[in-house]
């Protein structure tokens, strides 16, 4: 059981490092695109490996809170509003891409300083939990 805790723990970490790379994956594609419509269409193709990567560190924190038999601490607790507020952050940026008027003078300029606040935002709080935890 030890074992696979640990394993958890490490898989758990690297998970939280892909969302970081994810992240900035996503800066560098937003501030790289010129055209609101290459855009658009990498990010209907990128946004599924956002989720993935979301999920896989929900998956491994579900396996590591089995592991210790549903034990909520308060660790457990904020890292679940965290995945929550992930998630949120995440289908808010989407959404405001979908609905975007296209024919609106600065519609994307305006989106991109958006989607780097959310971006911003979101590094924020998975730094500042993981810094928490690996302390």
């Amino acid at each position: 059981m030890n074992e696979m805790y640990d394993m958890s723990i490490v898989t758990h970490n690297y998970s939280v490092i892909a969302v970081l790379g994810v992240i900035f994956i996503n800066i560098f594609i937003l501030l790289s695109m010129k055209n609101l419509t290459k855009y658009t269409r990498t990010m209907s193709l990128f946004t599924p490996i956002v989720g993935t990567v979301i999920v896989a560190i929900i998956f491994t924190g579900v396996v590591m809170m089995a592991a210790k038999h549903l034990d909520f601490t308060a660790e457990n607790i904020i890292m679940i509003l965290l995945a929550v507020i992930l998630i949120y952050l995440e289908f808010k940026r989407s959404i405001k891409l979908k609905y975007l008027k296209k024919k609106e003078n600065n519609a994307f300029e305006n989106y991109k300083s958006y989607a780097l606040k959310i971006f911003s935002l979101e590094i924020f709080l998975v730094l500042s939990i993981s810094v928490w935890m690996w302390n």
